[in-house]
C-alpha cells in the first residue's frame, strides 16, 4: 500500500469481526467446560531457554526484561499453586518471526488439564478444532507411523546414515542435514505435513531427543518416545500439546542442555526461569497442557492465506 494509506488495517473489517467473534466462543468453550482463563505476565526477567525460540529484550527500571514467548512458565506456576484447569488467551512475542505465518507480536491460546494426559488432552484439542474450523474428519497417527507410511524409515531406530539417505531420496536437498534431529524436521515439515490433507491431524509419541518439556516413557515396542502430540490443518501446524514433565532434577537438567546448546550455537543466553523448577519441587500435578496459535486459526476459519489478513496492525504497521 501507499505510504499515505500505512494507517489502515491490514486485515478486513469483516476478518476483525470474525477475530472478535472467535475470541468470545472459545472464552464460551471453556468457561462451559469449567476452565478458569488466567492472566500472567507478558514481562518478565525471565526468557525461554528453548534453543529454536528467541526473546524479545527489554528494559524495566534499568534492568534486563524480556517479553513472554509463551504463557507456560506463568500458568504452571498457578497450576503448581492449585489453581487447577486453567487457561490463557493473549499475547505472545518471539523474535525475529515475521512472514506469511508468523508476526512477532501474536495472540496464543494455552490451557492446561489436571488429571490428564497428551492423548486425553489430544481429544479435546480435536474437539475445538472440529467445532470451530467445521471440520468433523479428526485423524490421529503415531510418529512413527507416519514415517513409515511416507518416509519408509523408522523415525527412532533409524541411524543417521538410513535418515540422511532418506532425506537425500525423497527431498533431493543439495545440503547435508547436521544430525539425526535435523533429518526428522526436514523429512517432516519439507514431505509430511504438505501430504497430511485437509482434515484435522493428529501427530503424538515424538521423537525423545524433541521432548521440550513432555515427559520421556517407553513405547508399545519399548523405545522411550516424547509424549507430546502436534495438532495441523492443511499442512499447517497449529498446536503443541505435553504430557508435561514433574521432575525438578530433570527440568533442571533440560534448562542447562538449553543454555549448553545456545551458547555452542553463538546464540543470545538468557536467565532461564528456574522459579518453574521451584514450583515442580513444591509439586506440579499431572497434568497435560497445549499451546494453539489463534491467529492461525483464524485464517483457517476465515480462509486467509496470510496472517497480516486476520491482525489489525502486524509489525509493519505497528
Amino acid at each position: 500500500m501507499s505510504e499515505t494509506s500505512s494507517w489502515q488495517p491490514t486485515a478486513s473489517l469483516d476478518n476483525l469481526r470474525r477475530r472478535a467473534a472467535l475470541l468470545a466462543d472459545i472464552r464460551r468453550f471453556f468457561s462451559e467446560r469449567q476452565v478458569l482463563e488466567m492472566d500472567v505476565p507478558i514481562l518478565s526477567r525471565r526468557a525461554t531457554s528453548d534453543p529454536h525460540i528467541d526473546s524479545i529484550a527489554a528494559n524495566c527500571s534499568g534492568e534486563p526484561a524480556y517479553m513472554a514467548t509463551s504463557p507456560e512458565f506463568g500458568l504452571k506456576r498457578l497450576v503448581a499453586a492449585g489453581i487447577g484447569d486453567c487457561y490463557y488467551l493473549g499475547k505472545a512475542f518471539r523474535n525475529g518471526e515475521a512472514g506469511g505465518r508468523h508476526n512477532p507480536e501474536f495472540s496464543m491460546l494455552e490451557w492446561y488439564r489436571v488429571g490428564w494426559d497428551d492423548h486425553r488432552l489430544m481429544i479435546e484439542v480435536g474437539e475445538l478444532l472440529s467445532w470451530v474450523l467445521k471440520i468433523p474428519q479428526v485423524h490421529s497417527y503415531s510418529y512413527r507411523a507416519l514415517f513409515l507410511q511416507h518416509v519408509g524409515v523408522d523415525p527412532h531406530r533409524a541411524p543417521f546414515e538410513e535418515l540422511r539417505e532418506a532425506v537425500a531420496r525423497v527431498l533431493e536437498l543439495s545440503f547435508e542435514p547436521a544430525g539425526r534431529d535435523e533429518c526428522l524436521d526436514l523429512l517432516m515439515s519439507h514431505h509430511i505435513e504438505p501430504i497430511m490433507g485437509d482434515g484435522i491431524t493428529l501427530v503424538y509419541d515424538f521423537p525423545a531427543t524433541q521432548a521440550a518439556l513432555a515427559r520421556v516413557e517407553e513405547d508399545e515396542l519399548g523405545v522411550p518416545v516424547a509424549r507430546r502430540f502436534e495438532a495441523y490443518v492443511k499442512g499447517m501446524e497449529l498446536a503443541n500439546g505435553y504430557w508435561e514433565l514433574t521432575d525438578a532434577p530433570e527440568q533442571q537438567r533440560r534448562f542447562e542442555a538449553d543454555h549448553r546448546y545456545r551458547e555452542d550455537s553463538g546464540k543470545p543466553v538468557y536467565p532461564y526461569e528456574e522459579r518453574l523448577v521451584q514450583a515442580l519441587e513444591s509439586g506440579l500435578p499431572d497434568c497435560a497442557g497445549v499451546a494453539l496459535g489463534f491467529d492461525r486459526l483464524l485464517m483457517l476459519a476465515s480462509g486467509a492465506s496470510r496472517i497480516d489478513e486476520v491482525i489489525a496492525f502486524p509489525i509493519d504497521r505497528a
